[in-house]
């Protein structure tokens, strides 16, 4: 029986160990919250194998030209904006390869849009405005599992052939129905009865992370455990790009410096350029014959002599 009655999911019961939270000093009530966070990462845990199908869905689709979409209401959607936007700048990944579709446009970012997450006509229609293809992937986001958005954008994902994941803090959710692969994190009751910004949104958060992070490293985008690809659009990103470079192949600050300023601020042509003692073309040849990864492109290189 899927779970659609409010007061039923476990996301709105009530707290045992906060129950006299109004009443407690200011260092109580922080005990309390902090013992209830450090339940997440547990509840986490539990739902690993369920994570790693939805990885290899994303990685699946990526890899075959496809996007990744996130799709929610209030702060479920601003989880998925948080997530989308740090791709760019971190993995230097084009804009629209992850995007976040959230209820009532971007004006809900900071001010919620009464009766936008209500209809599911407007989820299944946000997505068609973005020109969902079959080789895409939704990830619908809902702590209830039963915002109506959600489940209006996945359905239409499932109409036309997307991959979906559905992310809920809830068992037997509701949009669960409408997802290839279902993640339901119970987080428990909230310090607060029915403030899911705080544990069911943290364990959100933590996979959201999870699934761009690792399938990042699946498609290449990180050598060892370095961002190769970072987006350098600012002094500290070049900073960081350079310590990159240098950690990765000994060379000194300085010549990291200059090869990277040869190679347009690309990291990893210039970690091939370095290590493989080659120039900018071959080792731009290198890293699209490895499909971008750093190792393989590095081989390839030196398996050409250098220069």
């Amino acid at each position: 029986m899927r779970m659609n009655k409010l007061s039923a999911l476990v996301t709105e019961m009530r707290n045992e160990n906060s129950m006299t939270i109004d009443n407690m000093s200011t260092s109580e009530i922080l005990s309390v919250i902090n013992k209830e966070d450090l339940k997440v990462a547990l509840a986490v845990q539990q739902v690993l194998p369920d994570i790693e199908m939805a990885v290899e869905r994303i990685y699946q689709a990526l890899k075959n030209g496809g996007r990744l979409f996130y799709v929610g209401a209030g702060t479920s959607g601003r989880l998925g904006i948080l997530d989308a936007v740090e791709c760019p700048p971190t993995y230097s990944t084009p804009p629209e390869l992850v995007q976040a579709v959230m209820a009532g446009g971007a004006k809900a970012i900071e001010k919620a849009v009464e009766g936008a997450e209500d209809s599911e006509e407007l989820g299944a229609n946000d997505l068609a405005e973005r020109e969902l293809t079959e080789l895409d992937i939704v990830v619908g986001i809902a702590a209830s599992g039963r915002t109506p958005y959600v489940a209006g954008a996945l359905k239409y994902a499932q109409k036309i052939g997307a991959a979906t994941v559905s992310l809920t803090s809830n068992k037997q959710a509701v949009i669960s129905q409408f997802a290839d692969v279902k993640i339901e994190v119970e987080t428990g009751p909230e310090v607060i009865t029915g403030s899911t910004r705080m544990k069911a949104a943290t364990a959100h958060k933590l996979i959201l992370n999870m699934l761009t992070t690792t399938t990042m490293i699946k498609i290449g985008k990180v050598y060892e455990n370095l961002m190769v690809d970072v987006k350098v659009s600012n002094q500290k990103l070049r900073e960081r790009a350079i310590n990159i470079v240098s950690t990765i192949t000994g060379a000194s600050y300085e010549k990291a410096k200059g090869t990277l300023t040869q190679s347009n601020n690309e990291v990893k042509p210039a970690i091939v350029m370095i290590k493989a003692n080659t120039t900018l073309d071959e080792a731009k040849r290198a890293i699209q014959q490895a499909n971008g990864f750093v190792r393989k492109a590095i081989d390839i290189a030196e398996a050409k002599g250098g220069v």
